[in-house]
């Protein structure tokens, strides 16, 4: 083994152990070192000297992550602009519907939370900025799968499949196509029971000289969406935001 690739091993092993702290909210090196194959020793070594960072802490024997993470995803956060114009545009629809309002963006193939503001009766589904799902599972998901290139779109369900979350979640690639082609042609997505179900969701996509920067979202109680004239209210306000933030996007200071 050269020494390029031993030091390139050595930062993916050191990345393994950090998403094993996560999933497992803590672990001892025994613990890591059974998951992985390797000696308790070798892991020792990983996580005393991760510890020596800001990203690993240590409590009676056991190690985890620490919130140096999370200063890390809100400063990063925070110095997005798409998240510094949708803001108050979010919150101010929030405040109007009452809902859950989220700003999704797709990240390696995947749905994922940016940020969301909660109304007095949304929904309480535990998702949180950071929360990851498949994009063929919801309509914040469609509604970016069907504005990106088709070679992308081929790209992420052979990488990530078409995994079924519910009874209504589409698996098949055939009628995943059919319905992009409609959120193109609608300029909206809508979806109930496919995610979780008895939630439904209404979402536009945001798009800056025709590329997708994420999906707006409104999510409420299947029965709520499925009222075609309350599913025409929220869709409304979820172009009016888009409407508002892209022009902020592009223009304001």
């Amino acid at each position: 083994m050269t020494r390029e690739t031993s030091s390139l091993t050595t930062i993916h092993r050191a990345f393994e152990i950090l998403e094993l702290l996560w999933e497992l909210d803590g672990a001892g090196p025994t613990e890591l070192a059974n998951r992985m194959d390797l000696p308790d020793s070798t892991v020792y070594d990983y996580l005393r000297s991760l510890s020596d960072t800001k990203y690993v802490t240590r409590e009676n024997g056991t190690y985890f992550l620490s919130s140096y993470f999370l200063t890390i995803g809100g400063k990063m956060k925070h110095r997005n602009r798409l998240f510094q114009v949708a803001k108050p545009e979010m919150k101010r629809i929030a405040a109007e519907t009452n809902e859950l309002v989220g700003l999704t963006i797709e990240n390696d193939g995947i749905a994922v939370v940016f940020h969301q503001e909660e109304g007095k009766q949304a929904l309480s589904l535990g998702t949180h900025p950071g929360a990851a799902t498949p994009l063929h599972t919801l309509a914040t998901g469609k509604a970016i799968l069907a504005y990106l290139p088709d070679e992308r779109v081929d790209e992420i369900i052979a990488e990530r499949g078409l995994e079924q979350r519910t009874d209504h979640t589409i698996t098949d690639v055939d009628r995943l196509k059919d319905e992009l082609a409609e959120i193109r042609d609608n300029g909206y997505a809508v979806d109930w029971n496919e995610q979780v179900t008895g939630m439904g969701m209404a979402s536009v996509p945001i798009l800056i000289d025709d590329q997708v920067l994420g999906s707006f979202g409104i999510v409420v109680p299947t029965g709520r969406i499925q009222d075609e004239q309350y599913q025409q209210e929220l869709l409304r306000k979820l172009q009016e935001m888009e409407e508002t933030v892209t022009i902020n996007y592009q223009f304001g200071e």
